[in-house]
């Protein structure tokens, strides 16, 4: 009779589980895990076994698989505190190399949905910059960036090629953003930006939404950016009622 582990396992898939974790050790993010055949024999179990703790392993977003490809060693997570900071300044922070590519940039009317976000008339002209945000090479981010060319007049796409627009703001035109209100939710992402972040179509992403404040009081920024979710997660510090009667929560994006 096979026995039942305490946490719902067989002691044979807790013992696989163990000898798996220890060949992770040995590899490092993005290595190929060896076919399931293969490993089904090199450790002396089942496929559909070594199969069920893979897929647990999946799940826990230790290992991904990539149709046609195989599994893979998953990435480490990027943790960020969600702030009036830029991309640019977390990656940096946390000794990953940040970077982006302009995909494609255009001037047009803001019209009115990105006239009352961004505080300002239907007819304003503004800067739309669609940008892949990288951490070490490795996509992270699709961002749509749209700037009232009121706040930062002159700024074009090739300005945003590898660059910060939070330190442009500040270092170029001397209105530094001081503020900001940031919405988050989950969502499966399109083929377009699937292609762009390199993961598969209707892989989860987070849906970041931020709209941002300078110094001057304007509106600088309205921004939508899908942020892969192998590589992040939400953590929420939370605290007692406020003497208000409210909530108080710190949230943090990794």
């Amino acid at each position: 009779m096979t026995s039942v582990q305490p946490g719902g396992g067989t002691s044979k898939q807790q013992q696989l589980r163990e000898d798996l974790e220890m060949l992770l050790q040995g590899l490092a993010p993005g290595d190929l895990l060896p076919a399931e055949r293969r490993l089904a024999e090199e450790l002396g179990v089942a496929r559909m076994t070594l199969r069920r703790v893979i897929d647990e392993l999946v799940g826990e977003s230790r290992l991904v698989r990539r149709a046609g490809s195989g599994t893979f060693i998953a990435n480490a997570k990027v943790s960020q505190r969600l702030s009036a900071t830029s991309f640019s300044a977390d990656m940096r922070a946390r000794g990953l190399r940040p970077g982006s590519r302009t995909v494609h940039a255009r001037r047009s009317p803001a019209g009115m949905m990105l006239a009352s976000l961004l505080d300002v008339s239907p007819d304003t002209e503004v800067l739309h910059v669609r940008r892949l945000r990288l951490a070490d090479d490795i996509p992270m981010a699709v961002e749509d960036l749209h700037v009232p060319t009121t706040v930062a007049p002159g700024l074009t796409g090739e300005d945003l090629e590898g660059a910060s627009f939070y330190d442009l703001l500040a270092q170029r035109f001397g209105n530094p953003v001081v503020s900001g209100i940031q919405s988050v939710e989950p969502a499966l992402v399109a083929d377009e930006e699937a292609e762009l972040l390199d993961v598969e179509p209707g892989a989860p992403v987070f849906l970041f939404e931020r709209t941002s404040r300078v110094r001057d009081g304007g509106v600088a920024e309205f921004v939508r950016s899908i942020y892969r979710g192998d590589r992040y997660r939400i953590v929420a510090d939370i605290f007692p009622p406020t003497q208000l009667g409210g909530t108080h929560s710190e949230t943090r994006e990794r």
